[in-house]
């Protein structure tokens, strides 16, 4: 016998009494089925309701040839009449994530002539995936046009056409239907066979927010949040913007020309820092001309600052050249030869001897060590002969 779904006559019910049929051990806890119940099962890309059961945890619930099964994680005693309550937070999201992917599908596809072909709700954010390429522009524009039929405000339509009336209309389905056909109805927006929970007005969705519109195999996969999700995702990004604000002395709004200037004076001054690095590498490199190998222990510099400076002394010494710049504990190492010699064997013994990781080619090698300076001088004058 097919259990009675009180979902789909109350969407907004969320305690109910059922009598209990069977309950039996299975995966995950016990397998619970009901005369009736207010527990929406997975499917269609929509996750299963939880809550609990006669006071007892519903983990999990499932359909098969129309009897709805509840993964509860104790047992229940056989005829007794149970009090099920729905966890409405869970509920009322799925039902905003869902029916806002209805209104925002229903017109993509309407507009550029496509198909919802993938349709994931996760715990996060809300995946869908069309079959032809939207710019993000064109995805914009379908967001505010779905948020205009959620402050229109609208009652959900939700009819069982006959096979005839079905033929006539024409309506979204990802693959052929037989038997009773649910239809699911957004007004001005979609019209779609479906198995979900829906809000009874459309704005109860409250509000549509696409995150991202990315190419995906011959379409598009988009990223969207509805609802409190939104909600909470547009507040967290407003505190953000805030906080960035206030550090930058502009109004929120303008967070992003500012950051972008300072950006562009970050860029600038680096460039300048590389140039004064540059001349005072080159004088503190003159140093060394002619001294064959030399090792360098300095204060910490950016790895591109060790590997120029590197570079420079070798150029001068006309040996090894090996510079480690950080502090004892961490060091960051550049290895040059000027004739290019291999020094592969030397980066192998010293990451060995110091608790080094990185290596090279053709005369360079850089990576970094964990030890001090006294090892690191102690390791070159043992293993490579005298150095400066």
């Amino acid at each position: 016998m097919e259990t009675e779904k009180l979902y789909y006559t109350d969407p907004f019910l969320t305690t109910f009494t059922a009598k209990v049929l069977s309950c039996e051990a299975g995966k995950g806890g016990y397998l619970v089925t009901l005369d009736r119940t207010a527990f929406y099962p997975e499917g269609g890309g929509q996750p299963a309701d939880h809550g609990t059961l006669g006071g007892i945890a519903v983990t999990d619930v499932h359909e098969k040839d129309g009897v709805v099964i509840h993964t509860v994680e104790k047992a229940v005693e056989i005829g007794e009449n149970v009090t099920g309550r729905i966890d409405w937070a869970r509920r009322f999201d799925h039902m905003q994530q869902h029916s806002g992917e209805h209104i925002l599908s229903g017109i993509l596809c309407r507009d550029y002539h496509c198909d919802n072909v993938g349709f994931h709700l996760g715990a996060d954010t809300v995946t869908i995936d069309y079959n032809t390429d939207i710019s993000w522009e064109e995805a914009l524009a379908a967001e505010y046009q779905a948020n205009q039929v959620i402050w229109a405000d609208a009652p959900v339509e939700i009819t069982y056409p006959s096979p005839a009336e079905l033929e006539q209309l024409d309506y979204r389905s990802k693959k052929a239907l037989t038997g009773k056909v649910r239809i699911v109805t957004f007004p001005e927006a979609d019209c779609c066979a479906c198995c979900g929970t829906h809000v009874l007005r459309a704005g109860q969705v409250g509000i549509i927010k696409v995150l991202s519109c990315q190419k995906f195999r011959s379409g598009v996969r988009m990223e969207i949040l509805c609802g409190e999700r939104a909600w909470r995702y547009l507040s967290g990004t407003y505190d953000q913007a805030h906080a960035v604000g206030q550090h930058l002395s502009v109004k929120p709004l303008e967070a992003a020309a500012a950051v972008e200037r300072l950006t562009e004076e970050l860029t600038a001054a680096k460039a300048r820092m590389a140039e004064l690095e540059g001349e005072v590498f080159s004088h503190k490199a003159h140093a060394y001309c002619g001294k064959g190998d030399v090792v360098l222990v300095e204060p910490s510099l950016r790895p591109d600052g060790v590997r120029r400076l590197a570079d420079a002394v070798a150029k001068e010494c006309g040996g090894l050249a090996a510079v480690f710049a950080g502090e004892d504990g961490r060091y960051n190492y550049a290895l040059v030869r000027a004739d290019g010699a291999d020094i592969a064997p030397l980066v192998k013994a010293m990451n060995a001897a110091l608790t080094g990781r990185g290596g090279g080619r053709s005369g360079f090698a850089q990576g970094s060590v964990q030890t001090d300076a006294d090892t690191i001088h102690a390791f070159f004058n043992n293993f490579a002969g005298k150095v400066e």
